[in-house]
């Protein structure tokens, strides 16, 4: 029952702990890797996929920050058919021992596999491939597996190439061997203040489970592990024999605003991976929903419409989540609305994200009208009250009630530093 390729056995370790403050007030509730995507899916859904795809499957998800959404949407591995009597998905959660009877959160992904080393040593795998749970990418672990065993590598990196070379700067930046094509790393900087090139890690990483095991010991007695750019993957560079694998195609690192909605642009726009290939179908937990409704006072332009939404105002490139509601003469332009959320007569929605069961109210307005506006976020079941307004870059927190003219104490800006890098 134990998963094998090549001859060798495999261990998928997806990191969904992060609290993902960048997509801030998306993850004030939820895990980022339970944040939905595209209305019916959750970010996580991609990397459970593609693992399930690519025959893979052992899988341990690692939790911290709020996970009781995400396990919910988990469902014990079922919808990806990992609920197995042996092997299947594993839910780790944060955990104390004899050793820490406290416990202690991780601090950082490096350290986070640190803390279930002993757990790792038990299962005994030959290769750990390490992912994410929030990028969006269509990829065949296996073949990077079959690429690692023929370099006999301690670690092989899958990078990806950035449009713009200044956004590496937020990544694993790589210098191999080969360039495209791939080869031996050659240099390896974490989030340098000057990029390296055009070339980062995709968040997708292979590794010889005894070297990855005893190198993080012997870093973690020098002092703290962090992320694994950090330390552990320098240390692996040093040896000389980390490799790296260019992957073609979509990729998207979907952890902040701009990203987030940048990404649901591509799709509109074609730009990214069929979603319903037979021979790869990306997998979500379904929930049964009636069919949409469209209004005789509806005008769609581009977008996607879910199950259960009701739809009579004007919807133009954005998408509507499942049970979402757009009345009569309302306007959404270039936005997410999320599931339940509901936009009321004579509204206006812009370059904006509404999150799930959040109400704007008649009259309202959210966002700005210019390309390059800030996103403007409305959080989780709150409630814009009629001819309230919410400008670009503002966001109003989740469950926050704001009427006209409190707007000055009720909505906050966006405070953080939100450019996406995407290929």
């Amino acid at each position: 029952m134990i998963t094998r390729i090549a001859g060798k056995t495999i261990l998928a370790i997806v990191l969904a702990g992060g609290r993902g403050s960048r997509l801030s007030p998306l993850t004030d509730e939820r895990a980022k890797p339970a944040v939905p995507f595209l209305g019916t899916y959750r970010l996580i859904d991609f990397t459970l996929s593609n693992l399930v795809h690519s025959g893979i499957s052992d899988v341990w998800v690692i939790e911290q920050y709020m996970p009781h959404g995400l396990n919910d949407h988990l469902s014990g591995g079922r919808p990806w058919d990992l609920d197995r009597t042996r092997g299947g998905l594993v839910v780790m959660p944060p955990f104390s021992n004899a050793e820490n009877e406290e416990g202690e959160f991780a601090q950082g992904n490096a350290h986070a596999l640190a803390q279930h080393a002993h757990l790792i040593r038990e299962f005994n795998p030959d290769l750990i491939v390490v992912l994410s749970a929030d990028h969006v990418y269509r990829l065949d672990y296996s073949e990077v597996i079959r690429q690692h065993i023929e370099h006999g590598a301690s670690v092989t990196m899958v990078t990806t190439d950035l449009d713009d070379e200044k956004q590496a700067t937020r990544f694993g930046n790589v210098r191999a061997k080969g360039g495209a094509k791939g080869g031996q790393v050659t240099e390896f900087a974490y989030k340098p203040d000057e990029p390296l090139g055009k070339t980062v890690t995709a968040e997708v990483f292979v590794y010889d489970a005894d070297i990855m095991l005893s190198t993080l010991g012997n870093l973690q007695k020098q002092g703290a592990l962090g992320d694994y750019g950090e330390q552990l993957l320098p240390a692996l560079v040093a040896r000389g024999d980390a490799y790296a694998y260019p992957m073609s195609g979509y990729w998207m690192d979907v952890g902040t605003l701009d990203a987030y909605l940048q990404t649901h642009r591509d799709f509109l726009d074609g730009k990214g991976f069929d979603l319903d290939d037979p021979k790869w179908p990306f997998i979500t937990s379904s929930i049964s929903r009636p069919p949409t409704r469209i209004e005789k006072s509806a005008r769609l332009d581009a977008a996607f419409v879910c199950g259960g939404a009701v739809i009579a105002g004007e919807v133009v490139r954005s998408l509507i989540a499942p049970n979402a509601v757009v009345e009569a003469g309302a306007v959404v332009r270039d936005s997410v609305i999320q599931p339940g959320a509901v936009v009321r007569a004579g509204a206006q929605v812009s370059r904006a994200v509404v999150d799930q069961g959040a109400e704007v109210g008649p009259g309202a307005r959210v966002g700005g009208q210019t390309a390059n506006s800030r996103p403007s976020v409305i959080g989780a079941y709150a409630h814009l009250e009629e001819g309230a307004q919410v400008g670009p870059g503002q966001v109003v927190a989740p469950r926050t009630r704001v009427r006209a003219g409190e707007e000055s104490r009720k909505v906050q800006p966006l405070d953080v530093d939100d450019r996406a890098g995407r290929k």
